[in-house]
Parts: structure tokens; sequence; C-alpha cells
């Protein structure tokens, strides 16, 4: 580290990172920077990749838009090792290096957690002989075909049974371009219940929202850096609040994240008998939805604040 990035540290400089093609996207944005700065830190937006940047600058660089990093997966996982070296990266490296690629819902299984039941195909895998595979195995009237590594819904679709073409195709494509290709069914309460999604700060809940259905059936997947999402607050079920917890719970306790992580999001969607499964666990760069519950944003602050206190 410079001599003069150590002169500049000190005084509680926090690096919000996003991206260039996220600016103006991130709703959550305009509330951190100002509870931040009630906070008494004093924050810059940057750009992952902006290679003006003198990482070492900063006392903390939390991620929270580098939503265009699933088509440069390699180039991020780089550069999260060596932001990693110049300064305090929240959450840490090894975490969303894990996170970024859904293969990990398999260690979630493997934990004895309940996620949607999840199927991949590898680059050198014949597509239709693994759908079919699928299919044969789980008694879904849909089901959802999307690559590993994505955000926003982005290279997702939602297919009948009957449309095995228009899957292989899909999943092909995505093979081509060396992706891997995650398979789920489709739960059938999403089109009723939505998605839950739980929000923690510092290990602590802080609120939870209401995602509507994302997919339509036989829709392109969105060329757009996320689908359009409707939102409303939620209060969850204390079963789901239970099973983010014990996700959480179980993955430091595995040892696979540290106690406590900055910020977690566990997003949840319902079987038929309203049991709650793991869609997705968002430990990289979710949205947090401050705005949909009163304070949430300065408690966020206030957790960002201990950690630049702890370094």
């Amino acid at each position: 580290m410079s001599a003069s990035g150590l002169a500049r540290r000190g005084a509680g400089r926090v690096a919000l990172v996003g991206a260039r093609a996220a600016r103006g996207l991130d709703e959550d944005m305009p509330a951190l920077e100002a509870a931040v700065a009630a906070a008494g830190l004093a924050a810059e937006v940057l750009d992952w990749d902006d290679p003006a940047v003198r990482w070492s600058d900063y006392d903390l660089a939390l991620l929270r838009s580098t939503w265009d990093y699933t088509d440069r997966l390699e180039e991020f996982r780089g550069w999260l090792a060596h932001v990693s070296r110049q300064t305090r990266l929240h959450n840490p490296e090894p975490v969303v290096a894990w996170n970024t690629d859904k293969h990990y819902l398999r260690d979630l299984a493997a934990l004895g957690l309940p996620a949607v039941p999840s199927a991949f195909i590898e680059p050198d895998e014949p597509a239709r002989a693994a759908i079919e595979r699928f299919l044969a195995e789980q008694p879904c009237a849909e089901f959802v075909i999307k690559p590993t590594v994505g955000a926003g819904s982005r290279g997702a679709r939602r297919l009948g049974r009957a449309q095995l073409k228009e899957a292989s195709a899909h999943a092909d494509a995505l093979l081509a371009a060396g992706r891997s290709v995650l398979l789920q069914p489709y739960l059938e309460a999403v089109d009723r219940d939505g998605e839950t999604a739980l929000l923690f700060f510092g290990g602590q809940f802080s609120h939870a929202i209401r995602k509507g259905p994302l997919l339509r059936p036989n829709a392109d997947p969105t060329r757009a850096l996320f689908a359009p999402e409707h939102i409303t607050a939620r209060t969850p079920q204390p079963a789901e609040r239970a099973v983010a917890e014990r996700v959480l719970s179980a993955l430091r306790d595995a040892g696979r994240t540290p106690e406590p992580l900055l910020y977690a999001r566990v997003d949840l969607l319902r079987d038929a008998a309203g049991a709650p499964f793991v869609l997705e666990l968002e430990l990289a760069e979710p949205s947090l939805f401050l705005g949909f519950a009163a304070g949430a944003a300065e408690c966020f602050a206030q957790q960002i604040a201990a950690a630049v206190r702890a370094g």
C-alpha cells in the first residue's frame, strides 16, 4: 500500500461499488449514500472496472450493483482477488466468488437445506438427454432453464414439458457460449404467492419483500440488465424466516461464510403445500430494497460503520 493511500485512509472512506451499466438503476443507492454520510462515513460510488481507482485509498469496498459481471465472470473474479489485497471487501472475496455461480445450490442441498430441486448441464454434455432425464425425475408441468451465472432473470425461460425442442435449443445456445445450465421445476404457487426475499444486515433480520412472478410462459429471455420486478413489502411467515436463518447458520457452521456477513438476502418460494424452499442465496451484489422498510438504510449504514471501525 502506498504512503499516500495510508494517508487517505482511516477517515471512514467507503467505496460503494457498482458498474457503468447500472448507473441510475440501483434504487438502493440514494438512500444508502445518505445513510452512510449520516453515520459519519465518506462514501463514493465507483465502477468496479475503473482502472483509475486506487482501492487502497478506501477503508472498505462494498459491492452494490456490479450487475454486468455475469458476462465477464473471470475478469470480475480477478478483480475481487485484487481488491481484497488492497482493502477490505464486503462481502469477502471467497464468499462472493462462490455465490456468483448457482452451482452453490448443490452445496446447500448437501447441507440438508430445503433448496428448489436443481439439475445442471455442463458445456460438454448433450442438452436434450439431460433435460429428458430431469423431466423424468421431476413431475412438474413447467420448468425453468437458465445459465448458472446470471442475475435479474437474464437468460431464463419458463417452458412446458412438451417444449423439449425449445428447451434444448436454449440450452444448446448457452452451452455453446461456454456457460453451464441450471434446470429447476417451476413451482406453480409462484404465480399466486410470488417470491419472498428476506434481508439480513450483520447477521440480523432487517425486512422482507415480495417479488411478483418474473417469468411468463414461453416468453423470450430478457435482453436488459435485469427483468422488471413488481415489489411490495411483506411480513415473512415464521416458517420462511426460520428457513432463511437456518441457511445462514448452516453456512457459518460449515465454514462457508464468516460470522456475521455484512449483508445477505435469501430468496424463497413456496410449494403447493406452502413449505418454503430456497430459490437463490444472494451474497454478492443483491438489491436490498431499502425503500420498503423504514430505517433499513440507517440500520445497514450502522453495520457498515461498525465494519469500518472493526478494521
